[in-house]
């Protein structure tokens, strides 16, 4: 049982990060399953809603249906009730786009966003929903908060593999990681630019309920690398920090939060 419910699990998030679907044969050699199973499992996965087959290209792809529980879920808690004004603010102040990850497990995933810019270049990426870490202004910021040894740990489960396939601004070895991550951490707010694709730059700054606990999440602005230059981070990132603060103080009242550790 544990095993069918772990393979199905497997199914969802693969399509999560397809959003155009995949064939069966794809799936089930993708994860390892034999074909069988994983005709089966997608039919289980169809027949109660989660997913749905293209009649015309026979892929199959997730339902609204599971957004619509995330959605949900994430309203009760509170988060985006409390967050979007603010990160409504902060894209209107930056014209730029806004985003807000939480942290969740060892993961950072994205929740929220508000688009600043009206009108000229816009940057609004399908992001997927886990943030990789080492080529991101989230990533940084939020690896820059944390001791070293959980950040290295993060970093080894991840990989540097991707980044040296991402943007010309990515760090291409862990010492150069290591080396931005410091620097987020003197500044305050981590900055990347043409990191995680050429021709977009971020800045990004950590949310921690206090001082001394680990953060809850990260929120970023992002836009083309012709607007984002090392002058004007220096005055979003002041800009960035004040919303952060202004969401940890948000997210007291949200029981997604409620019980997170605080470091020793």
């Amino acid at each position: 049982m544990t095993a069918v419910r772990d393979r199905a699990l497997a199914i969802v998030e693969l399509l999560a990060h397809n959003v155009h679907g995949l064939p069966m044969s794809e799936v089930g050699d993708r994860l390892g399953i034999p074909r069988t199973a994983a005709h089966r499992l997608l039919t289980d996965l169809k027949e109660t809603g989660y997913v749905k087959q293209d009649p015309n290209s026979s892929q199959y792809m997730l339902t609204v249906k599971l957004a619509s529980l995330g959605l949900s879920y994430l309203s009760a808690t509170g988060i985006t009730d409390a967050a979007q004004p603010l990160l409504d603010d902060l894209a209107e102040a930056s014209g730029e786009l806004v985003r807000l990850a939480v942290v969740e497990g060892d993961d950072l995933i994205w929740v929220a966003k508000a688009q600043g810019a009206r009108t000229g270049l816009r940057y609004d990426p399908d992001a997927g929903l886990e943030i990789y870490l080492p080529a991101t202004a989230n990533g940084m910021a939020f690896l820059a908060a944390l001791d070293e040894e959980r950040a290295l740990s993060l970093v080894s489960r991840q990989g540097m593999e991707r980044a040296r396939e991402m943007g010309p601004g990515a760090p291409q070895s862990l010492r150069a990681l290591m080396a931005q991550i410091e620097q987020a951490r003197e500044r305050g707010f981590a900055v990347v630019f043409d990191a995680y694709e050429a021709g977009t730059s971020a800045v990004a700054a950590a949310i921690r309920i206090d001082e001394n606990g680990e953060p809850i999440g990260t929120v970023s602005i992002a836009g083309p690398s012709i607007r984002m230059t090392p002058e004007r981070m220096e005055v979003l990132g002041p800009q960035v920090c004040e919303c952060a603060k202004a969401l940890a103080l948000a997210s007291r009242s949200s029981p997604m939060f409620a019980r997170r550790p605080s470091a020793a």
